[in-house]
Order: C-alpha cells, then structure tokens, then sequence
C-alpha cells in the first residue's frame, strides 16, 4: 500500500498560495515536490498556514537572477514529471524557463501555470492577487449585505485561489492520465476567474433565463433590501441564536426535513392553524416575517442543550454551530475520520493540522514529514535520471509527440453517478468537459435541483451539464440490474447518499466492486459514511457554519454576546446568512472541486498499478482545505489576517476605498510595492516624503493614518480612472464591478475577452452561452456540452447495453423506469 504519486517529482516555482496547495497535494499524495525559493525565502513561510502548505517538501534557495541558479532549476525540471509555475504571462519565459524550452527538454512535463485573470484579455497582465478578481467580478459587491453600512464588503475567505489550484491539480492529474498512454507531456492552464466561477450552482442559468426573457422572470435575493424574507429557503436554512448566546445554521431543504425540524422544535401545531399551516411558503410579506419571527423566537427561547435534544431525537434534524478560526479541528466527525493530523516540524515543533482532503483505502496519503527549512535540500541532487519511471508502462515522448493535437485528456473513462444536488455531482461535470461519458442515475422524480427554485431547470442545468441522464427505480431489483450493468462498464463511481443509504439499495462500494473490482468508488458525502455526523443533512450553509466558513467572511462585525431580543437576532442572522450564502462561493462548488481532485487521484492511481479501491471526501473536509491557514495550531503561531469591522480589507495597502464614483480595491501589500504606489499617487498625495511611512514597519504602525490619507486620494477620482492610472503603473487595483459574478462572465467587455464563455446548445434553453471548462491544455481538448432533461438518455442506454424496445416498454410500464 503506497501513496497514488509516488515516484513522480514536482517542481513549485511558486510564491502563492495557489502553487503551494497544488504542491501540497502532490506531496500528500506521495509525489517527490521540490519548492524552489528565492533568497531569504518563500514569503509564505511568514504566513500562519506554511506548515500546511509545505508539508513533506524538499527546499532549495535559489535565485533565479543568476545564471547559474537558473541552470540549476532547469536542471531539477528536466528530470521532473510536473512543474508549478503562477507568475504572470511571460515571466517564464523571461527567466529562461518557459514552457517551450522546458518541454523541449523533456518532452513528458506536465507544466502547470496558474494566473489570476486568463492569460488572454485585457486584464492578462494585472497582478494576481484575490482581491483584485473579487473585485473585478462583483464579488465584493454581491455580498454588500454583509456589512451595516453602503457599499461593498471585503471576503476574507481565499476563494479565488483554492479553487484556481484545484482546477490547476485537476489540469495536471487529467494530463498524467493522458500521458500514460500517449506518453508526452503538455501544458495545463488555471486562473482564479475560472476557478470561482466553479462555485456557483445555479446563478449562471437564472441571469441567463432573466436577461433572455426580462419580461417572464425577475431573481430576487432571499432577504429584500429593507429585511424582508423573499424566499422560503431562509426559514428551511434557518440562522438562529439560543439563549445561551449559540449561533446555529439549520439545514432543512428538502419537506420531510423541514417537516422533521418544525417538529423538532415543538412546533407541530402550526400544521392545524390556518395561518402557518402552508409552512415555509406564504404569499403574504407580512405572513413571511411572522414566521420568521416565530422560528427566531422559538429558538431563542431554548438552550443549546434543548435545541441538541432536538437533534438527537431524529437524524433528519439537524444544526451546525456557528465556529470560527481552527475550531474546525475539534469537530467530532473529523477526529472521528481520522482526519486531523500532527507533525513534528523542524522549527515549530509539533503541528495539529487538517489532514489530505481524500482518503484513498488501497493508496491512502502518505504525510509523515513537516514543512522542510530554507534552503535544507540546496545541496546538488546528483544524477537525478528520467522523470516518471514508476507507475503502469513507462513511454517513451519524443518533442514532437509532445506538440502533437489529441483529443480530452479523459476520452474513454466513464462514471457512474449515484446521487443528487450540487455538492458532489458538480466534480462528475467538471470531468465531462475534459472529455469522461457521464451515466445520470435520476430517481423517477427527478434530480431533487431541476425543482428548487421558481424557474424548472435553471437550478439544475449545470451541475447536468455533459451527462446522460437514466431515471429508474433504485428500489427495484430491474432498476438495480441495470446500475450494476452500469458499474461493469465504468471506470469511476461517484456515490453522494447519506450513510447508509447505498448499501441498504444494495449499490454501495461492495455491491458494485463484486462486478467490477477494478472501480475506483468515491463516496462524497457532507460528512462521512459513518461516525457521529455520516447520517446528517448537509447542505452548503452548515458546512459553511461548521468550518468557520461565514465567520471568516463576517466575523469582525458579527456581536459576540448574546441578543437582547428577535430583532437584534434577526439583523445578525442577515450578516451571518450573507457571509454564509455568498452565492457564488458555495460550499457545495467548493465541494465539488474536491470531488472531482479525488476522483482523478484515484483514475490515476488504478492508472498506475493500485487497481480499484474506495475513496471518500467530505464537504467538511474540503471546505476546511480551502480555510487552510486557519487550520493549523502550534506554539508561536503569526496571527491570520482579519478583515476590519467595516470589511473593508486587510490594512490601507489592501482593502477596499471609495472614489469619486464608485470603490476601488487597491492591492499592493508586498513591501517592494511601496515605491511604485507613492511614485503612482505623487499627483495626489507625496506618500514619499511623509515619514510616517518611511519603512515597512513605520506603515505597519501607522496603518490607520495611511488608511486616512489614501482615502482622500481615491476620492479625488473615479473608480475606472483609478484603475486606468495605476494598472498602467503596474500597481494593483481594480474597479469594483458593480455586476454580479455570473453577470460580468457573460458579457462580451469581459466574459468573451477573457475567453471564459463557450456557446452550446441544449435541450432546454437551445443556443445558449454556459462557462468553458476551468482548466484547459496546450495539446488536449475540452469538450463544453450542455445539460439534458430527466431521462433523457433513459432508452439509448438501455439499448447500449442490451434491452429491446419490448423489454424496455415493459419496464416503463412497470415503473421501473423513465
């Protein structure tokens, strides 16, 4: 039993947090990962989460200014397998260690490169750091309500980079697969933009349907301006406080849920008064905020202890605490999975940390090592010999090889889907558009999204984009022949049911694996597959709650104490509810990266001799990679940076300010910035001759005055001016879009000049714009497709795999299927 990579060799050239979570994946998955740093070192190592990041890496000290320190790096790519690189567009290449002459080196490199924005477009070359994409695509806008005060609200959660390295780790994995049976290496690209625009489940589709027919359908948020409830799901995703001062996130979607909380909380008689008995959907405003008030107050009036009995009475009740900061830690599904580690590192002595977000049963994660010291493997490595020698059959690339077209890096491979909802089944997607057949197992109902909101279809067409769509009767022993079928003929199974519930319809990993030993089953649950949490709903708000998701986000303008009545409840629970439900950083997309990272991790690893076996990866866990720099205790630990309370940013050299016009976000906290932004702003303000901020550490602690002043600068000027001026200057900043996410990715100002919009056509919304594929490759293709109806495919499958028309008439009339 090893770990999936091992035996390859990764080079990180990267000093982001984006770079050093795909290193980190390789290394806890076995690869050999060597982190080039520059003199005095990585600038992560100063950030709490480095122990993390690093863990079980070599170091080297390198300049990459010197010739010598160059040949050096090259020397460690040309025997290597992957390359990690996120500078800008040309960077590579000016330091003598572009693409092009890496490959021609060594023609099997699987060469990574993660930027902020596309590397086309007219904000290629802009810094890449998270707050510029937020802000550039209105993320900071959209979550407004976030804040009491006007404006747009600062995200402290590093959305925009995780999921750029996970679509960087899907690129790379999918292009090693490939690479087992062409034998040549290519290029794979990730950037932020893409990477965020994996979260959202549904708002693409809605301002799609609302921009192509104004008149027919208008999306609303949940919670109107003035604090009114708009939807239903603000009652069945409940934010709530107990007397003795717990914030709690309900998680009640679906009606036998929500029925079993109403229940849980001793308000069963609402179902006999005429006035409730609808619950939760009211036509009435004034009805809508009664209840509201009703569910408030009655939980209000409970302890957390009354409120946990609840909870323990029925496993379809059920309430995340608000946590905050590492508290994820100490969650009981967590120790209980194993998944919380301790390392014995070199300089800080003992680690507890998050562990590998997946756990493989026959090539589990092999992290034994802490993050290494500066420079501790800069001595020559000797004769190194050709990358990639271990794994299945060794083959042979040649330069040519290496450029020639090919088809998805995934043709061939097919997945079974065993579930519903986003969470999970959003992974399977991302596969298909890197070329993987997609089997849609849909109860006779249908996925439980293509009716959750207003607009049939819009909630579920893109978690289905790509897949062909089999609705049949799991219940019945046809309906179960034909998913055995099914799973002899796929290499990849995503199974997202509740513990439990696979086996009991007799399809879970040992049912399926007895006809298919060589699967590699994937069960992605909220939780787990068993232990204190496994039966438990999740839903994107609790496990938002649950890591420190929300508090991260809100927490400085979040009261701590307890509230005086229901109307101080209510105004918090719109902070914690916003800061929870950004909609388009979504727990479940952040879910579903992890699903599709685990599901190529174990592709690969049967690609290379493991054959089949089991994996699992939570939301929990996943979401907590994503709060990597929270996730770590240890002596001397540096603080993590915290938004103000007016979630305007991080300090006055990265945050947010208000213009002539609108808000910019200005980001330039490196050290060796401070000439360019003085020299920039030298028309407005003489930031050089003020001694105040004379030196990094004179900025430091006169951040505050800083602040002042640039707030009078930026007032001088609109927002696009600023932007303008100081791009040009190649110092950081940004207009604050005042467009939603899915809104500026669909335009053709930004969307279409970056490359992020493909046109398919479907059978729903015909020709239709949906978002290209979140990574892409210099020699493979990506195959966008577009979503499918309930059942669909039903009778094309049934014929693949051997049923006439008569048999599946007589299963159709059996009810079977659909």
């Amino acid at each position: 039993m090893t770990a999936p990579l091992v035996g390859l060799r990764a080079v990180e050239l990267s000093n982001a947090l984006t770079g050093a979570q795909v290193g980190q994946v390789l290394a806890d998955y076995g690869a050999e990962v060597t982190l080039v740093e520059p003199p005095g070192g990585s600038p992560l190592r100063r950030q709490s989460g480095f122990p993390m990041w690093s863990r079980g890496k070599q170091s080297i000290e390198l300049d990459l200014k010197v010739p010598d320190d160059v040949t050096r790096a090259r020397e460690l790519v040309a025997a290597s397998d992957v390359l990690i690189e996120s500078w800008r567009p040309g960077v590579a290449v000016r330091l003598g260690l572009g693409y092009d002459e890496a490959s021609a080196g060594n023609p099997r490199l699987v060469y990574a490169s993660i930027t902020g924005f596309p590397r086309t477009g007219p904000f290629a070359h802009a810094k890449g750091y998270e707050g510029l994409v937020m802000a550039k695509l209105g993320g900071y806008w959209v979550a407004q309500r976030a804040v009491p005060r006007p404006g747009p609200a600062f995200l402290a959660s590093p959305a925009c980079s995780f999921g750029a390295s996970q679509n960087a780790l899907q690129g790379i994995l999918a292009a090693l697969h490939e690479r087992e049976h062409s034998g040549a290496g290519q290029r794979v690209f990730a950037n932020m933009v893409l990477g965020v625009g994996s979260y959202d489940p549904w708002n693409w589709y809605t301002h799609m349907f609302a921009s192509r027919y104004p008149d027919a359908y208008t999306p609303i948020a949940n919670i109107s301006e003035d604090g009114q409830p708009n939807s239903f799901m603000l009652y069945c995703l409940l934010v709530c406080q107990t007397s003795d001062g717990h914030w709690l996130q309900f998680s009640q979607v679906m009606p036998r849920l929500f029925k079993a909380m109403i229940e849980g909380l001793g308000l069963g008689w609402i179902w006999d008064d005429p006035r409730w008995k609808t619950a939760p959907h009211f036509e009435d405003p004034e009805t809508r905020m009664a209840f509201w008030n009703l569910l408030l107050g009655t939980v209000k009036g409970m302890t957390l202890a009354e409120v946990q009995k609840a909870v323990d009475a029925d496993q379809n009740v059920w309430a995340e605490i608000f946590r905050s900061g590492n508290q994820l830690l100490d969650h009981p599904q967590l120790v209980h999975d194993g998944q919380v580690i301790e390392l014995d590192d070199a300089e800080r002595g003992r680690v507890r940390q998050l562990g590998p977000f997946a756990r493989l049963s026959a090539t589990p994660a092999s992290v034994t090592q802490g993050a290494p010291k500066l420079g501790q493997h800069s001595a020559p490595l000797g004769a190194r010999g050709a990358p990639g020698r271990s794994g299945a059959t060794p083959s042979t690339a040649s330069a040519a090889s290496a450029t020639a077209a090919a088809g998805p890096p995934l043709a061939g491979i097919t997945v079974l889907e065993l579930g519903s909802f986003y969470a999970a089944a959003y992974g399977a997607t991302m596969l298909t558009d890197l070329g993987a057949r997609v089997y849609k197992v849909e109860s006779l109902e249908g996925e439980p999204m293509r009716t959750l909101l207003p607009m049939p279809e819009t909630g579920s067409a893109k978690v289905l984009q790509g897949k062909e769509s089999i609705a049949l009767d799991l219940r019945s022993p046809e309906g179960r022949e034909i998913v055995l079928e099914l799973a002899r003929r796929s290499d990849l199974v995503l199974c997202t049911y509740r513990a439990g519930v696979a086996d009991r319809l007799a399809v879970g990993v040992d049912d399926l694996m007895a006809v298919n030993p060589n699967l590699f089953y994937l069960e992605a649950p909220g939780y787990g597959i068993d232990g204190p949490c496994g039966s438990r709903p999740a839903f994107a708000p609790t496990i938002g709650a649950g890591t420190g998701m929300a508090m991260r986000n809100v927490g400085p303008v979040v009261g701590h104490g307890i509230a005086a009545d229901v109307d101080e409840v209510r105004a918090t629970s719109i902070l914690l509810n916003t800061g929870n439900n950004i909609s388009f950083v979504n727990c479940d997309g952040i879910a579903a990266n992890g699903v599709a990272t685990s599901l190529l991790l174990g592709l690969l690893a049967r690609d290379r001799g493991a054959g089949g076996q089991r994996g699992l990866a939570s939301m929990l866990n996943t979401v907590g990679q994503l709060l990597s720099e929270d996730m770590l205790e240890y002596d001397g630990r540096p603080a993590v940076p915290k938004a103000d309370e007016r979630l305007l940013g991080y300090g006055a050299l990265y945050r947010l300010y208000e213009t002539a016009d609108g808000w910019a976000f200005l980001a330039a906290p490196g050290a060796h910035e401070w000439d360019a932004v003085a020299a920039a702003l030298a028309g407005t303000v003489d930031l050089a001759a003020d001694e105040r901020f004379a030196t990094a550490e004179a900025r430091h602690t006169n951040d505050a005055a800083l602040a002042e002043v640039l707030e009078t600068a930026f007032r001088t000027r609109s927002a696009a001016a600023w932007e303008r001026h100081l791009l040009a200057l190649d110092v950081g900043c940004m207009e604050v879009s005042t467009e939603s996410p899915e809104s500026m990715m669909q335009n053709d100002a930004f969307g279409r000049a970056h490359g992020l919009v493909v046109d398919v056509v479907g059978p729903v919304y015909d020709e239709h714009p949906r978002l290209r594929s979140h990574s892409t490759f210099s020699r493979s293709t990506t195959t966008e497709q577009s979503g499918c109806t309930h059942g669909q495919h039903t009778d094309a499958i049934l014929r693949e795999i051997g049923y006439d028309g008569e048999r599946i008439a007589s299963l159709r009339a059996a009810n079977v299927v659909a």
